[in-house]
């Protein structure tokens, strides 16, 4: 005979790691949800600016797109997840579908190839940033990906110049392969860099506001 059950026991929804792994990710895609809900209404209720909205939704938005790879299988399709928590979201569904910021999605100069490019430019910035923060230092590990962020800045003709980036391209080149940045250097290259990001969401929102 089975003991009884206890009314103050707790009810564990996995009992595996593997399972509390797979509910730790579902929670985490449904708190981003509710976040870029969140930040839609404020934008639409003018709570935040184009420049503070911008960067906010495109995070959001790649750490979406993150966990939908972790969660694989667990979850369908978005509209599946939603029913079945029971998430009332459609500005949040509405962003997702879209890809991109509303700053990007309703501008005059911004079609689909131009969305493409912002979100890989800030992809980019954001994937640089979190490497300097994770501490790699050597030039193999930073030159590429600042290569790669140099290039899909200048692909906007509204960024202002980054006038650091020639310099820290230099930097980099003049280093041996397994050669590091100083402490001191990376996080003015870690400010440098942020400084960019602001800058590049900045240039997107005036061309809106321009339009």
């Amino acid at each position: 005979m089975s003991a009884p059950f206890s009314l103050d026991e707790e009810v564990r929804l996995y009992s595996t790691n593997a399972e509390r792994e797979k509910y730790n990710l579902l929670a985490t895609l449904f708190g981003i949800i509710v976040a870029l809900d969140y930040l839609e209404r404020a934008y639409v209720r003018d709570s935040v600016t184009a420049a503070e909205y911008s960067p906010a939704c495109t995070r959001l938005l790649s750490q979406y797109k993150t966990m939908l790879k972790l969660v694989g299988d667990a979850v369908p399709s978005i509209e599946d997840f939603m029913a079945q928590y029971r998430m009332d979201h459609p500005a949040a569904l509405h962003r997702i579908k879209v890809g991109v910021p509303a700053t990007v999605e309703h501008s005059s100069e911004a079609g689909p190839e131009t969305g493409k490019w912002v979100a890989e430019t800030t992809q980019s910035f954001i994937t640089f940033m979190d490497a300097l923060k994770l501490r790699l230092r050597a030039k193999d590990q930073l030159h590429p990906i600042l290569q790669e962020l140099v290039t899909g800045y200048a692909r906007f003709k509204g960024s202002k110049d980054w006038e650091g980036e020639v310099v820290w391209l230099i930097t980099l080149n003049g280093m041996k392969a397994s050669e590091e940045l100083t402490e001191e250097q990376s996080r003015q290259l870690l400010f440098d860099v942020d400084h960019a990001y602001a800058e590049f969401f900045r240039s997107l929102s005036g061309k809106e506001s321009d339009s």
